[in-house]
């Protein structure tokens, strides 16, 4: 019986427990190719005598930079661990110049690429890093090589197949298995070194929290693999015997679920709120009773409880709401889900209420690269689901809060530390315990709360304490703001730096006739805008005390994107660089 210790052994698990056909399932030229287990395992391993071939050795360090997620992904990923070197993902949306800093970094030898455009970025910088001995290509480009060249070079040399398993037989658990580098919000990403165990306890403690039917579910695959958060979970989705289906990218999605009717995915608050915004959209373009039945739906899931809190009259409206309209929502998620596993950011309460109730269940965790992610996660089973909360710890997890507030966790997904860093290391590693950076608080059932950022809490000039975050959560509520950066810290107030949800204000242009300009730049100062905007902020305002409220704000007329700076590759907001963008609007806000 093969027993999980190393990342390469899950396509192994998997093959003795749950041999499949559709192992893993990638869209090629509008057609679902399957690879079973075994050709999974036979390709990895003919990839691993090929880099043997070429000389790669335990400890090297090789890059993959992939634009969507995708077969070939997992196949270098087990290949290249099978050989004792070390996996270096690298966002592919980042800049060149932070490809080559990463290259140059991690020293690598090697690194795979998707398509062309990956392709281009990587050369580049190729000239200045020297470590780099070449690139291969997963798409079939004329003048490049493409990576089945190495398998078919693994194929000619079978004969080396006995020195991979001495290879894999020297890689213990504790070893180094790869470095992510953490897309940062301020200065130079840094790489964290994760362990086989790491990440191999993390997915096999994180299958105990989703309803996933051992050898019969499938899962669609679309955050990006670079990430560990949804690397982790494909290593946890070999361990079910799960089915992998790859989306074909962020804009096919819903008709990629369409085809697929997956058992589960993972998500991340934006997407969800991205869904809920459309829906919500098509609701106001309905009329008549139709409207009137949607938003008396929606306002009643709005207001739901788990565990049928609310009483049984609520139970049987909620019956009515889910045969009528929320099986329409079910229908369009492709009609199977039985989990939503959301992360990397916090979730709104109202998007936990509105899924859950809607029969989309929503589980929100937390976690962290350095922690392999995930630290905790909501279950709806045995009473571990609590809305707000980011739920209860992973088993072999503990949580501590220190005095100041900060969420300190120590366990078997604890990083091993930065690459080549021992200072910040150390600045994060102390006492046993990982300093996390967030604040948080467990209540007396053990449901972990987050709060904010230690970082980005800030004091006003009269010496209060604001957590943006919390402000700037409640304040997305509104369907008119994309994005939104609270500030004020040394200053006499809080204000906002807000990105205007544009898509939904042509929306709202169509439904009630107001005029306004199409130009952003020019719409962003104008009173009709400025005034509902207004009106937004003052309803959310409302739960805070008067020292956190937003007194003033400026909108921006581009939409915040990873391309345009104003985002790190998990969609949250590089806070400096935001305040630096807008410098001119940031000064404004203050009179200066």
């Amino acid at each position: 019986m093969i027993e999980v210790k190393r990342l390469f052994d899950f396509p192994y698990y998997q093959q003795e427990r749950y041999p499949k056909d559709d192992a893993l399932v990638t869209k090629v030229n509008g057609q679902w190719v399957k690879t079973s287990i075994k050709e999974y395992i036979d390709k990895a391993n003919a990839l691993s005598r090929g880099l043997v071939k070429m000389g790669v050795q335990p400890n090297d360090k090789i890059a993959i930079i992939s634009l969507t997620n995708r077969t070939e992904w997992n196949i270098c990923d087990i290949g290249i661990l099978q050989t004792g070197a070390q996996d270096v993902p690298i966002y592919p949306t980042i800049s060149a110049d932070e490809y080559e800093y990463v290259l140059n970094h991690s020293e690598a030898s090697y690194v795979f690429v998707s398509c062309k455009e990956v392709l281009e970025k990587v050369k580049k910088c190729k000239p200045n890093v020297p470590s780099l001995k070449g690139v291969y290509c997963f798409d079939t480009i004329d003048g490049t090589p493409n990576y089945q060249e190495i398998i078919d070079l693994g194929n000619e040399n079978k004969d080396l197949q006995e020195e991979v398993e001495k290879r894999m037989a020297a890689v213990k658990e504790d070893d180094l298995a790869t470095l992510i580098y953490t897309s940062g919000t301020t200065g130079r990403p840094k790489g964290v070194m994760l362990s086989h165990k790491n990440i191999a306890s993390n997915a096999m403690f994180s299958e105990g929290r989703l309803p996933i039917v051992l050898g019969n579910s499938k899962a669609l695959s679309f955050l990006p693999v670079c990430h560990i958060y949804e690397r982790m979970l494909l290593y946890m989705y070999q361990y079910t015997g799960t089915s992998i289906y790859f989306a074909e990218s962020l804009e096919t999605i819903s008709e990629n679920l369409q085809e697929i009717h997956p058992d589960v995915m993972s998500a991340v608050p934006r997407l969800l709120e991205k869904v809920y915004d459309k829906i919500i959209a098509k609701g106001n373009a309905l009329t008549g009773v139709k409207k009137k039945l949607f938003f008396w739906a929606v306002d009643l899931g709005l207001q739901w409880e788990p565990y049928g809190k609310n009483g049984w009259w609520y139970e049987t409206k909620l019956g009515v709401a889910r045969n009528l309209i929320f099986s329409k929502w079910q229908e369009a998620l492709g009609g199977n889900l039985k989990a939503i596993a959301s992360g990397s950011a916090a979730l709104q309460p109202r998007l936990a209420r509105i899924f859950n109730a809607a029969g989309c269940p929503v589980m929100e965790g937390y976690g962290l690269t350095e922690t392999s992610p995930v630290v905790s996660v909501n279950d709806m089973r045995n009473s571990g689901f609590r809305i707000g909360t980011v739920g209860k710890a992973l088993p072999d997890t503990e949580i501590k809060i220190a005095d100041d507030g900060e969420i300190l966790i120590k366990g078997s997904q604890v990083m091993q530390g930065y690459y080549k860093d021992p200072d910040q290391t150390a600045e994060v590693l102390k006492n046993g315990y990982f300093h996390t950076g967030d604040i948080g608080i467990v209540d007396a059932d053990g449901f972990l709360k987050i709060t904010d950022r230690k970082k980005s809490m800030f004091k006003t000039s009269g010496g209060k304490y604001v957590a943006p975050q919390l402000i700037e959560n409640e304040m997305k509520q509104s369907m008119f703001i994309e994005q939104i950066l609270v500030v004020g810290e040394g200053e006499k107030m809080p204000a906002a730096l807000i990105q205007p949800n544009w898509e939904y204000i042509e929306e709202w242009k169509k439904e009630t006739g107001v005029t306004l300009s199409s130009d952003t730049s020019i719409a962003c100062k104008e009173e009709t805008l400025r005034e509902v905007m207004q009106k937004e902020i003052d309803t959310h305002n409302e739960r805070f005390g008067k020292w956190e409220k937003i007194k003033t704000f400026a909108l921006t007329p581009d939409v915040w994107s990873i391309e345009g700076g104003h985002l790190t590759p998990t969609m949250k907001p590089k806070r400096k660089i935001i305040k630096q963008i807008y410098k001119e609007l940031y000064e404004g806000l203050y009179g200066r």
